[in-house]
């Protein structure tokens, strides 16, 4: 069964994203967003994928997680019958040390929230933090991308 570990933060304000690389397009909808499975949808700049993940652990790093790449063409038909709304978001790949973090900057009724997630092979894996990161929010089920379609970042204020 193949595990994904990831610590999700938030990224602190006034940071320039755009400082930090070049931004892909990332649009996603779920077939599925219950708590003990997500099936999602993506097109991520040119590529398709479709995506299941199980329920996580109890701090929220790992779950079971399952991806297969997707012709553009099967991915928009999915995404047609996806739950509404749809999710849109920008990601920042940005090297840092020996790990990659990726950043989205969510738009439309998430605009506003910035968030970076790092993968990891095991839940206490040391990793350097850059100056931009803020507070961690692993396991915190209203950031998880299927709760915000939901209870939008618009929403919390």
């Amino acid at each position: 069964m193949a595990q994904e570990i990831e610590k999700k933060f938030l990224v602190k304000d006034g940071v320039d994203i755009d400082s930090l690389g070049k931004a892909i397009e990332i649009t996603q909808g779920y077939l599925s967003s219950v708590k003990e499975r997500t099936v999602r949808v993506r097109i991520k700049g040119d590529k398709g994928f479709l995506t299941i993940k199980g329920i996580g652990n109890a701090s929220g790093a790992s779950r079971y997680e399952f991806e297969k790449e997707i012709s553009i063409e099967e991915t928009k038909e999915l995404l047609a019958i996806c739950e509404k709304p749809i999710l849109s978001k920008t990601r920042t790949n940005v090297p840092v040390g020996n790990h990659t973090f990726e950043v989205d900057r969510f738009l439309l009724d998430n605009a506003g929230l910035v968030v970076a997630e790092v993968e990891l092979s095991d839940e206490n894996e040391e990793f350097k933090k850059p100056s931009w990161l803020g507070e961690e929010v692993t396991g915190d089920v209203k950031y998880y991308n299927s709760m915000l379609l939901k209870n939008p970042y618009k929403n919390w204020k």
